[in-house]
């Protein structure tokens, strides 16, 4: 039997160990089109693979991953005055759909010149409407769905358009009749809004913060504006069938800076 002298010790050197970590929670999974959202202390800086995270004065954060994303990422809380927490994070894979659409406009598959050129201008619009890095955490509260209907497509599905393999689709389709009104799934700053892109139509673009962005695509109509804050649950659009669509859905996207990541996981069972 080990004398009590150095039981106690040895529960000090615990103790004081466990006074030196830093207290991390972090919600959510590792894998392919996921989100992860943490909670360090207050001060904290947090690194992903050495890219400085951005965290809020509260200490809360946010971390995506991409779809095609695999193996380890090293995540790095630096709380003050004591060690550096660590964590591995393994990202897990996923098996994705093999989606046909069939229908579009032929213009619309294969763009010709003067279309790439608007294209490409359409493009830099929408990444400079993501590349806000606010401190706003409009992420922390639970999303909700934007619309009601029949999912008719999924994120990270591999898509077949008019008989051709073209990039994977990024978003999460939910199909209702034009004018079927969408609603913002939770608090943010609207950054674009579009009535008529190439590929996506009436285009809404709303940021919740730390580079937390959703994405609506093919509208009919939208009815805010950009600068706008809206809550969750306002009235921001209503489905349509513009751009690049063979009927009227609603296309949702989320980006992390630049990594597409799946809405489909933050928010549960459709309501009726």
């Amino acid at each position: 039997m080990k004398p009590l002298a150095f039981v106690l010790t040895s529960l000090a050197s615990v103790l004081s160990l466990a006074a030196e970590t830093p207290q991390v929670r972090l919600d959510g999974e590792a894998i392919q089109g996921g989100l992860m959202f943490g909670q360090a202390p207050p001060g904290s800086r947090v690194r992903l693979d050495d890219e400085a995270v951005l965290v809020s004065s509260e200490g809360l954060f946010v971390i995506g991953f991409d779809r095609d994303e695999i193996g380890l990422r090293r995540l790095v809380v630096e709380a003050p005055g004591v060690a550096p927490h660590t964590r591995e994070l393994a990202v897990q894979t996923r098996d994705y759909d093999i989606e046909r659409v069939d229908g579009l406009p032929p213009q619309t598959v294969t763009p010709d010149p003067e279309a790439a050129e608007r294209i490409r201008r359409e493009a830099a619009m929408v990444a400079s409407a993501r590349s806000r890095r606010d401190q706003r955490i409009d992420f922390a509260e639970p999303f909700a769905w934007p619309a009601s209907g029949r999912i008719s497509g999924v994120y990270g599905s591999q898509r077949i358009l008019n008989g051709e393999p073209r990039r994977p689709h990024f978003g999460l389709d939910i199909a209702a009749p034009t004018g079927t009104p969408v609603f913002a799934p939770a608090d943010g700053l609207v950054t674009l809004a579009h009535d008529d892109m190439y590929f996506s139509g009436g285009t809404l673009i709303v940021d919740h913060g730390h580079g937390l962005t959703s994405s609506f695509l093919h509208l009919s109509e939208i009815l805010v504006e950009a600068g706008q804050r809206v809550e969750q649950g306002d009235l921001i659009a209503r489905i349509g069938a513009s751009g690049r669509a063979s009927g009227p859905h609603l296309d949702w996207r989320m980006n992390w800076l630049d990594r597409r990541v799946d809405p489909q996981r933050l928010v549960k069972g459709m309501p009726r």
